[in-house]
């Protein structure tokens, strides 16, 4: 699909106004650091999508070709990090929104310490602060894999790379 298009890649809510979901949404949103609702309506289509291709797989009759799309679903859920090397198809179903907000690389960058709030962590990746596997990466949105978790670091070319400089995280001081 081609950029610039008219495809939402999400679903918008059935109803306007429900308070309680309104009030998680705010939550999420702030907890997370996330710039609008679309960005958690985004992610929980995600969610979404990867529950019915569960639900779809464990309709299907045993065979070979069902066990290899399942093998394969399983573990590209598995690289990037929403699944644990244990889990099954049915963990899957128990899958929440917060599994795959922890994926983002905003997010990844607030946990390992490298700024001090989420809505920090957007900043430094928006501005070009960060890099995975060394190159610069500046959308906040970008899902990190496991394996790409220990290599998410400051740009060598930003003065962030300085211990002292005053944006750093202070437990890094």
């Amino acid at each position: 699909m081609a950029l610039g298009s008219n495809t939402k890649f999400y679903e918008t809510p059935n109803h306007p106004y429900q308070g309680e979901r309104i009030s998680e949404e705010a939550g999420l949103i702030g907890q997370y650091g996330l710039k609008n609702k679309e960005e958690l309506w985004r992610a929980r289509s995600e969610l979404r999508a990867y529950r019915r291709e569960a639900r779809k797989l464990l309709g299907q009759v045993d065979s070979a070709e069902a066990d290899r799309e399942t093998e394969e679903f399983l573990a590209r859920l598995k690289r990037i990090g929403v699944l644990g090397e244990n889990d099954s198809l049915d963990d899957i179903l128990s899958l929440d929104v917060t599994d795959i907000l922890e994926r983002r690389l905003q997010t990844v960058v607030y946990r390992k310490g490298l700024a001090n709030t989420t809505s920090q962590a957007r900043q430094f990746v928006a501005h070009g602060h960060i890099t995975v596997d060394g190159r610069r990466v500046t959308r906040s949105s970008r899902k990190v894999a496991a394996a790409e978790e220990d290599a998410v670091a400051f740009d060598s070319a930003s003065p962030l790379t300085d211990e002292l400089h005053p944006e750093r995280a202070e437990d890094n001081q």
